[in-house]
């Protein structure tokens, strides 16, 4: 779980069909092997540590359906270790777990804001909302204005400094997980559009399997 505040920009140094290496300096700290670390909002498990650095295994499924297929030697990406228990929750609830990429459609300049367009796959456009959050390259932001087809987020200073965001570009692709809160409010009022079933009760324990005997 991580809260979509990214806490450093890490450099890519190897990639590979199964593998990468980043360089990092902050959130190796307390980070040991096996544990998590989103990149660019991607859910990864660390496999080795080095003393400036850090390493990933990566499915060929996750270079598919990511922007991390498309990275190469040198470029920059957005990393957060895990949300720990207690601690602050500065974003929203953030998994880990790209739902779909969208691309950079428009940059433009609002005094010391930078207002980005963002296309969406329609099935994603279904949980985001005005004013609600989404995740952009695991980067926490508030949805300002939307059609059916893209959102627009409005990105302050800290957010262009601190993340690889301000270096975005109109055609530059970039992983989107919508609110889980979203997906689970759909998820119920598709449930209640289908009515109430008894497949549904026996699928949450409601009814139970008859006895004959």
């Amino acid at each position: 779980m991580f809260t979509g505040i990214v806490e450093e920009i890490g450099i890519v140094k190897e990639t590979s069909r199964d593998r990468l290496a980043f360089e990092a300096h902050k959130v190796l700290e307390g980070t040991k092997v096996g544990d998590s670390i989103a990149v660019n909002g991607v859910c990864l498990t660390v496999v080795s540590l080095e003393n400036r650095g850090f390493s990933v295994n990566v499915m060929p499924e996750t270079l598919r359906c990511t922007n991390l297929g498309r990275l190469h030697y040198s470029d920059k990406v957005n990393l957060e270790r895990v949300l720990v228990l207690g601690g602050r929750l500065g974003g929203h609830l953030v998994l880990g777990h790209v739902d779909e990429t969208g691309e950079v459609v428009d940059v433009t300049y609002e005094e010391a804001a930078r207002i980005m367009r963002i296309s969406a796959p329609a099935k994603l456009m279904t949980y985001i909302v005005d004013k609600g959050f989404i995740a952009v390259d695991g980067v926490s932001l508030t949805i300002v204005d939307l059609d059916k087809f893209s959102f627009v987020v409005s990105l302050v200073s800290y957010t262009l400094e601190n993340t690889t965001l301000g270096r975005k570009r109109p055609g530059d692709v970039v992983n989107l997980e919508a609110d889980i809160i979203a997906k689970y409010v759909e998820n119920l009022k598709e449930r209640q559009r289908q009515g109430l079933t008894l497949e549904f009760l026996k699928e949450y324990g409601f009814v139970g399997g008859i006895d004959a005997g």
